[in-house]
């Protein structure tokens, strides 16, 4: 490893950042983050914080899992890597496939798809689905429902779905045949409507005329977050996704559930789908899968759904669409062991106190603060709180004085992630009473700073 002036002077210099701007990501480089225990990260300043972000709302089972570590290190040994195609397969492989059937039988998955990450979960349902309705004889059926403030990824199928604008504007045109509908987001949404039931009910009426206005002849799938985290971790009312199911299933419409946040634990159970009491017909996965350690993601699919494949012709039912790190033996290996120890420590049942927790005490920061217009929560451990600068007027507060907050809680000890006039947290699922308070307390540092 290169010294420390050779790091910081070439620091963002050849290297382009996800989410945002090269130049100014070069004239203020990010931190380097050099190790990391528990629930605690260090930069290459020496500084330790909570890290209130989980890596991406993935490290789930936090820093220090050995049996994760040991796993990719004996894999590497044995078999590094060989194709996952039809005509070879790997051990670890096949095993993962069985510990998740076993895992999410009651959400009603039967099988895996195994992906690199998120993205391309997200890809292969949508391709799934698409080619599922061609084998049933109904080739017509190719657009996609989605929900606004959506966020399903970054590659072409998932970015024209996504229903946040900032995702899309610069990539516009994208796949044509998506359609968004309105999210069930109390806070804004064009209804004005406060209460979670009636507010979820005009969520679905809208969606059913547009299905109607659609022809639901021509819709293959409607996909969604359980809970949103990107968009602002929205949760939805809980009548809102067992509803959409019944939609979903009255027209033939696939539901796919996006758990790549949701998935293992976060929200205090298994799956988000299992949270608000649905099995939909295809789950997509990925960063708490391996809890961030090795890129890997898988796309499950219900035995019904299974059988339209497993027993339609092979000029229409074969896969061709699959990636070069498909069932990637380390990463395979690297599922099963998380899986196994997530299992183990419970690490869903840390979610809800800890979760509650949180929110609790957000809860509190929201009546102390008038520049905080609302705070969303209590199921498992995600949260955001969203900043105005007018409570009345419901006014977005601007990105230079959301950056000081989130600089002086870093500086007071925990990081967070902004997202519009957002502060996210996801924190790890082992995170403990102790450290929840001090990520409450240092984000009342930042809160405070510009209050």
């Amino acid at each position: 490893m290169k010294d420390s002036n050779f790091l910081q002077e070439n620091n963002a210099r050849h290297i382009w950042h996800p989410m945002g701007h090269p130049g100014a990501v070069q004239q203020n480089p990010p931190r380097i983050i050099t190790t990391a225990e528990g629930s605690t990260i260090t930069d290459s300043e020496g500084n330790q914080v909570i890290d209130g972000v989980g890596g991406l709302w993935c490290v789930n089972v936090g820093y220090s899992c050995d049996p994760i570590k040991k796993a990719i290190a004996d894999q590497v040994q044995t078999l590094p890597y060989y194709s996952g195609f039809a005509g070879t397969t790997n051990e670890p492989a096949i095993e993962l496939s069985y510990e998740l059937r076993e895992m999410y039988a009651p959400d009603g998955m039967a099988r895996a798809f195994f992906t690199s990450g998120g993205s391309d979960s997200v890809e292969t349902a949508l391709r799934l689905a698409r080619q599922y309705h061609k084998v049933r004889g109904n080739p017509g059926r190719t657009k996609f429902l989605s929900l606004k403030k959506g966020y399903h990824g970054t590659h072409f199928g998932g970015a024209s779905v996504n229903g946040n604008n900032r995702f899309r504007i610069n990539y516009e045109p994208l796949m044509p045949g998506c359609f968004h509908l309105t999210t069930p987001y109390a806070y804004r949404n064009p209804f004005g409507e406060t209460d979670p039931a009636k507010l979820a009910d005009l969520c679905v009426a809208a969606a059913v005329d547009e299905i109607e206005f659609q022809g639901a002849e021509t819709i293959a799938a409607f996909i969604m977050e359980p809970i949103q985290g990107a968009g602002g971790v929205i949760v939805p009312p809980e009548t809102y996704m067992p509803k959409m199911r019944e939609v979903c299933t009255r027209y033939g419409i696939l539901m796919i559930a996006d758990e790549v946040i949701t998935g293992f634990g976060r929200t205090g159970d298994w799956s988000g789908s299992r949270h608000w009491g649905v099995q939909p017909d295809m789950m997509t996965m990925a960063k708490g899968i391996t809890s961030g350690y090795f890129p890997f993601g898988a796309c499950m699919v219900s035995e019904a759904f299974a059988d339209v494949f497993e027993t339609g012709g092979p000029d229409v039912a074969s896969i061709f669409h699959g990636y070069t790190y498909s069932a990637h033996p380390v990463g395979s290996a690297a599922a099963l062991a998380c899986v196994r120890e997530s299992q183990r420590l419970k690490i869903n049942e840390n979610a809800t106190p800890r979760g509650d927790q949180l929110f609790a005490g957000l809860q509190a920061l929201a009546k102390k603060y008038e520049v905080i217009g609302d705070v969303r929560g209590g199921h498992g451990l995600m949260a955001a709180v969203e900043f105005v600068s007018d409570r009345e007027a419901k006014t977005p507060l601007d990105p230079a004085t959301i950056s000081r907050v989130f600089e002086t809680t870093y500086a007071n000890g925990a990081m967070v992630r902004v997202g519009g006039n957002n502060i996210f947290m996801s924190p790890p699922l082992v995170i403990t009473e102790a450290e929840i308070q001090r990520l409450l307390d240092a984000l009342e540092a930042g809160i405070g700073s510009v209050s």
